[in-house]
């Protein structure tokens, strides 16, 4: 049996840009997406702490170490620049193998860098 279980989380990061008339999707500082164990494309949840939103989107790749995290296409509707969100990304696993997995946690300073 496979279940889902937290794979990545990058908590509280603050949304730096939103780009409403891009393609669509989450860009993330590539130094937060290794840290976290997140790949290009991957699927992730953005959950927005300051008014309740959820989404789910995936990730590109922003510049190393500069911090950008930008919601582009319509989820730009969904926070404004300031806003503190978690971005989650969970994987399916064997029942076993998830009793020992260990997720990945990042918890970045207040300018989106790792500490």
């Amino acid at each position: 049996m496979k279940i889902e279980v937290l794979k990545s989380k990058i908590h509280r990061v603050k949304i730096t840009q939103a780009e409403l008339h891009y393609v669509g999707s989450i860009t993330v500082d590539v130094a937060l997406m290794e840290a976290a164990n997140l790949i290009e494309g991957e699927k992730v949840q953005v959950v927005n702490i300051n008014n309740g939103e959820r989404l789910e989107t995936y990730v590109i790749k922003g510049d190393r170490n500069s911090g950008i995290v930008c919601l582009n296409g319509p989820a730009a509707r969904k926070a404004q620049v300031g806003d503190i969100v978690i971005i989650i990304s969970y994987a399916s696993m064997e029942f076993e193998e998830a009793k020992s997995f260990k997720p990945f946690l990042v918890f970045p300073t207040p300018e989106n860098k790792l500490s």
